[in-house]
């Protein structure tokens, strides 16, 4: 089975513990490379990361956009928001559900 992890600042993961999923907090760029790489070879299935740590590690993320496992998914934090992630799950939405579920007449 695989598990799911959160990584980012402090203050945007911490909450994510209470809901059994296991944090990575991260202090800098060189630490944020060496665990996405440590966690997308183990058993992670999914890995979410802040927007603000993720314009950070653009091209190490890039590495496993064509891969299945891990899906690296973008989360808006407490700062440095960029709307990346909310735009990434609305299109995951709109491609599984086939409309725009934010359009309205």
């Amino acid at each position: 089975m695989y598990k799911i992890a959160v990584m980012g600042d402090y203050d945007s993961v911490y909450g994510f513990a209470a809901l059994g999923l296991d944090i990575f907090p991260i202090a800098s760029q060189e630490e944020a490379e060496a665990r996405l790489h440590q966690l997308a070879a183990e058993e992670y299935g999914v890995i979410y990361i802040t927007e603000a740590l993720a314009a950070e590690l653009k091209h190490e993320i890039a590495r496993y956009q064509d891969q299945i496992i891990p899906a690296i998914i973008e989360i808006p934090g407490v700062s440095g928001n960029t709307g990346n992630g909310v735009r990434g799950v609305k299109k995951s939405v709109e491609q599984a559900v086939g409309s725009d579920i934010l359009f309205s007449n």
